[in-house]
């Protein structure tokens, strides 16, 4: 059986999709953009800025469901320039305590909205 995580702490989901999804003792979360959660608008600001907010979305997600970045087991970025790539990091790694999770990083011809930076998260449940 699945468990639907939704918070209103994170951008809703564009399309027919949810924010994560628990099965057994794994998340998974859905990619997410910088989106103003008022006006429900692509914010576009320097690439730190852009990620910390991402980041903090996440973080919200995973709180939703009663875990924190320590339960990330697998991250994937995607990113519209790699060039932005050593910016993103220095923002991704000070949201991690322990171990880094396993992770790539894409750069992709375009994103939702044509947002410049979206993560998504695998996590475990313990």
């Amino acid at each position: 059986m699945k468990k639907i995580i939704n918070t209103p702490d994170a951008p809703a989901p564009i399309g027919p999709y949810n924010q994560a999804v628990i099965v057994g003792d794994s998340m998974f979360i859905s990619g997410v953009i910088a989106m103003d959660l008022q006006s429900k608008q692509l914010v576009k600001a320097h690439i730190k800025e852009e990620t910390k907010m991402v980041m903090d979305y996440l973080g919200a997600i995973l709180k939703a469901a009663g875990c924190n970045y320590d339960n990330v087991v697998k991250s994937t970025i995607f990113l519209n320039d790699m060039n932005n790539f050593v910016h993103v990091n220095e923002v991704y790694a000070s949201y991690f305590k322990t171990d880094f999770p396993a992770r790539a990083t894409i750069q992709a011809a375009r994103l939702p909205k044509d947002a410049n930076v979206e993560i998504s998260l695998e996590a475990k449940i313990f």
